[in-house]
């Protein structure tokens, strides 16, 4: 097998900030090499969760809103527009011992996919889901994992937040802005969040609760009508009609080919410092993949940009400091 070109950037991901990084590094004239990942993979496809979104009405720009994929899609052609290589494959293994890096699309392989003197870990997050039936079918049909992203769009309705951490009270307090009533659901008797988020949403007259029950089931035809709540300590069920249910129960970093060898969290999110600079030099992380507290678009984008000039400037010192050798 023929052993691949170095590249000066390899980029694996191609969200919001997967695809900000392309276009500044191609700009750039680095050439960068896009591992954009797969349709058929649930944590690292193709243009990221904004291609799981309908409307987007808070990204900068769109003054009457546009659709995630769309952006998604004018994101991708603007990257290819200044010469970024864009290849659906997703990085399944990863060498980072040594310079250039290896990238493995086919984990057995013995020769890599690409090899990078600067990487930037584009490779996201994904929102935990309740794994019911027509959940998938009714995301962006009332089904949301993002209230910032769509509480707007719910005024004056009645809608649910299943979880009971601080992210699921920050939702449903969020949420109250718009809707009518905001109805927390969650399988225990007590919130997980802290003492001062709970008295934030028991003070809150449009907040209600449903404690130790579970959503076993979603209804709707083209959008969501209700949910089945089944408590689970006597194993009764009943419907409570809903037109937004917003989940909350967390968010997976797809960042597990790189254990062992980047530092990250005990939730598996990539540690930065100096920007978006890991633990080992020449490796950058930016987006979802490392940012368990904002996780919008604009926020991802902001940080591919961060992580291109970053690669940019440690590119041009490493080749400086090997000149005056």
């Amino acid at each position: 097998m023929t052993v691949p070109e170095t590249r000066d950037v390899v980029i694996l991901g191609s969200g919001p900030a997967g695809l900000t990084a392309a276009i500044y590094t191609a700009r750039a004239r680095l050439r960068p090499l896009v591992m954009e990942g797969e349709p058929s993979s649930t944590s690292d496809q193709p243009g990221g969760q904004l291609m799981l979104t309908t409307d987007i009405e808070n990204y900068p720009g769109f003054v009457d809103g546009i659709l995630g994929p769309q952006l998604m899609e004018r994101f991708r052609a603007q990257a290819e527009r200044f010469g970024a290589e864009l290849v659906t494959r997703r990085a399944t293994r990863v060498d980072l011992s040594e310079r250039p890096f290896a990238v493995w699309s086919d984990a057995s392989a013995t020769e890599p996919t690409a090899l990078a003197r600067g990487l930037i870990v584009a490779t996201g997050a994904r929102s935990l889901m309740l794994g019911v039936r027509d959940e998938d079918r009714l995301l962006g049909h009332g089904v949301s994992t993002c209230a910032t992203c769509d509480g707007f769009f719910f005024r004056e309705q009645d809608v649910g937040v299943v979880g009971g951490g601080d992210s699921a009270i920050e939702e449903a307090l969020f949420l109250t802005r718009f809707a009518r009533t905001v109805t927390i659901i969650h399988r225990r008797k007590e919130l997980r969040a802290s003492k001062i988020m709970q008295d934030r949403a028991f003070a809150n007259e449009k907040i209600a609760f449903r404690w130790d029950s579970v959503v076993t089931e979603v209804r709707g035809e083209q959008k969501l009508s209700g949910v089945v709540l089944t408590n689970v300590i006597s194993g009764n069920s009943d419907v409570l009609a809903l037109s937004g249910l917003f989940v909350a129960i967390g968010h997976q970093p797809s960042t597990r080919i790189f254990a062992g060898q980047l530092d990250m969290d005990e939730a598996g999110y990539i540690h930065t410092t100096i920007g978006t600079r890991t633990n080992v030099e020449g490796v950058f992380a930016c987006g979802d993949a490392q940012d368990r507290v904002y996780r919008q678009a604009v926020t991802a984008a902001g940080s591919g940009c961060m992580a291109a000039l970053d690669v940019e400037r440690w590119l041009g010192d490493t080749a400086a400091s090997l000149t005056d050798l």
